[in-house]
């Protein structure tokens, strides 16, 4: 009996032991097709077929959305840039045009309010839209901190960047996009909506928001020729992030959004980088509240208690 007993436990780890290493295979294909293998293959969405059409793109002064905005103009799409800074949008339109010759449409709003929806659909109106990139996002505090140390005036404007955007901008867009039977809407969350996340909790909430919003949004709009794409990144060199150095983890916007395009089409939900996809893979493989409450509380608190907190308004991504 004890040799049955050990024979069926043998059989079990190898079993296992296969299952992990076939999932781990598969995973590892997945990401490679993803990343290297989708533009050759043609198997994401060619923006030049989209060329005289417009592109939306919020938070678009500055970081990933003025990537977004710059690399889909050199398909030929025209841009709408929409910040809260007149002079950073003039800058950057001023830019693509010289670059790209597209057209250039520039909406002064900022998002930390919910009275400017109004005038952007009356900028928006008659304009033929196929791409719109909610990417405008703010982490309020530069620091991490508890929950309880964050004003409400900072929470209540993570959640009017963060979430109230992203759901006024889909209304606004989407009904076009609906009635020619085409168009993108690339949603910008981050990989702290995908895990617990103290310290930045609700920042954490808010992106959590976009995640599901958009895989459910996704759904619905599948069957009318929409397509819905969340992004998860990880730390991209930007203003968000005190602009860390670039390095083989943390890429530039330009490196950052040339791969993240690449993977629209092919899948609706992507870290959009190979780097930020290898490590919410290993991340994954934690228990994530182990994850949480020993790596990353311990990493964030070090932050904390370094350097005095300053706060960010709008802080394009």
């Amino acid at each position: 009996m004890a040799a049955f007993f050990d024979d069926v436990l043998e059989t079990v780890g190898i079993v296992s032991l296969l299952y992990v290493g076939l999932k781990a295979l598969w995973d590892v294909w997945r990401i490679l097709r993803l990343y290297l293998l989708s533009g050759p293959l043609g198997l994401s969405v060619d923006f030049r077929n989209y060329a005289g059409r417009w592109a939306v793109v919020t938070g678009s002064s500055d970081g990933i959305g003025k990537e977004y905005a710059k690399q889909l103009a050199a398909c030929g799409l025209n841009i709408v840039l929409i910040s809260r800074s007149e002079d950073k949008l003039k800058a950057v339109a001023a830019e693509i045009e010289g670059i790209s010759g597209v057209r250039t449409k520039i909406v002064v709003a900022d998002f930390g309010s919910t009275e400017i929806y109004d005038n952007i659909q009356q900028e928006l109106e008659g304009l033929d839209i196929v791409c719109l990139v909610n990417n405008v996002g703010t982490a309020a505090a530069t620091y991490p901190d508890f929950f309880l140390n964050v004003d409400d005036e900072m929470n209540n404007l993570m959640v009017n960047v963060n979430v109230t955007s992203v759901i006024k901008m889909t209304r606004i867009v989407l009904p076009g996009m609906v009635e020619r039977k085409k168009g993108v809407v690339i949603n910008i969350s981050s990989t702290s909506g995908e895990v617990p996340f103290p310290l930045l909790t609700t920042y954490a909430g808010t992106k959590a928001f976009v995640t599901q919003f958009s895989r459910s949004l996704a759904v619905e709009y599948e069957g009318k020729g929409i397509i819905v794409q969340t992004v998860t990144p990880g730390t991209v060199s930007t203003s968000m992030s005190g602009h860390q150095p670039v390095n083989a983890m943390i890429p530039s916007p330009a490196s950052f959004v040339s791969s993240a395009l690449k993977t629209v089409g092919v899948v609706g939900l992507t870290c959009g980088y190979f780097a930020h996809s290898l490590q919410l893979w290993i991340v994954g493989l934690f228990p994530q509240d182990m994850f949480a409450r020993w790596v990353l509380m311990p990493t964030l608190q070090m932050y904390q208690n370094t350097g005095p907190k300053t706060t960010q308004q709008n802080k394009e991504k």
